[in-house]
């Protein structure tokens, strides 16, 4: 039973890695690809079908932490304390940041926002890069240290290309439209050369930058995987969780499916200059 749960908590890590890591990187790439209103606009509504859904790993992962592993928990909340408020604010101030931005009209009001956005990703993928740091450690000392900024650095570069190569992927016209410069929506904005993103990215690309994006996370767990099957609840706890959790899980993949294939490439959601 200790090694599903370790599975599962590995699979948790790994797909938020994996799906919320575009996310995060398309909101890193505000401030460099989204030179105007227009362009990030685009850019955020790209990813706006996909955000709750990946979130969703996140709160998963924590609720899978606090039920298998216990020790863990007190050992993060209490060792990285002001690192967890870092990121939780992050987190508020990003969600905050793709609710609040079209609430309102006015270039400041926009533009503050998505500031937020910006910065929370930041907050969030360099936050992540230090746990993993310390997590490594374990949890032995501070993440501020240099190997743990370097990480969170990594950390950040990674999701910011796995970003890139979704927004390739999901709506390559974005930025790649008539050269016109007339500035209609699907065309190419004054200053911006087509093709910002180098073009279309295929499925596998995607894919690929993904796998990237987890390595880090792949590397702690796996000289992590001794301590935590030992540091696991009891079996009674574990078989407890398991008649609660595992028969919802079918239902979680089937959103996740539902999401991917009711927006794949194709779909024009992309061209609702919005966040919903």
């Amino acid at each position: 039973m200790e090694i599903l749960w370790f599975a599962i908590f590995a699979l948790l890590l790994i797909g938020y890695f994996a799906l919320e890591g575009f996310d995060l990187g398309v909101g890193l790439l505000l401030p460099v690809l989204g030179r105007t209103p227009e362009n990030r606009d685009r850019m955020v509504a790209a990813m706006a079908p996909y955000v709750l859904a990946n979130e969703v790993w996140l709160v998963a992962l924590a609720g899978t932490m606090f039920g298998v592993y216990p020790l863990l928990e007190g050992q993060v909340l209490s060792g990285l304390y002001p690192l967890v408020v870092a990121m939780l604010l992050s987190w508020v101030l990003r969600d905050a940041g793709l609710w609040f931005r079209r609430r309102l009209d006015g270039a400041r009001w926009r533009a503050f926002w998505d500031a937020m956005i910006a910065f929370g990703s930041l907050g969030l993928s360099f936050g992540w890069g230090m746990v993993l740091y310390a997590a490594a450690t374990g949890f032995a000392g501070s993440p501020v240290h240099p190997a743990g900024l370097l990480l969170g650095v990594v950390v950040s570069l990674l999701f910011a290309q796995h970003g890139r190569t979704f927004l390739a992927w999901r709506a390559p016209a974005m930025f790649s439209g008539s050269r016109s410069g007339s500035g209609a929506s699907g065309d190419t904005q004054p200053g911006q050369a087509p093709g910002s993103f180098g073009g279309f990215r295929s499925g596998r690309a995607l894919a690929l930058t993904g796998v990237l994006a987890t390595l880090p996370a792949l590397g702690v767990l796996a000289g992590a995987a001794p301590y935590l099957v030992e540091a696991s609840a009891p079996a009674a706890t574990l078989s407890v969780l398991s008649v609660m959790v595992l028969p919802i899980t079918p239902v979680l993949v089937g959103a996740q499916v539902w999401v991917w294939r009711t927006f794949r490439p194709g779909k024009d959601a992309y061209r609702v200059p919005s966040f919903f």
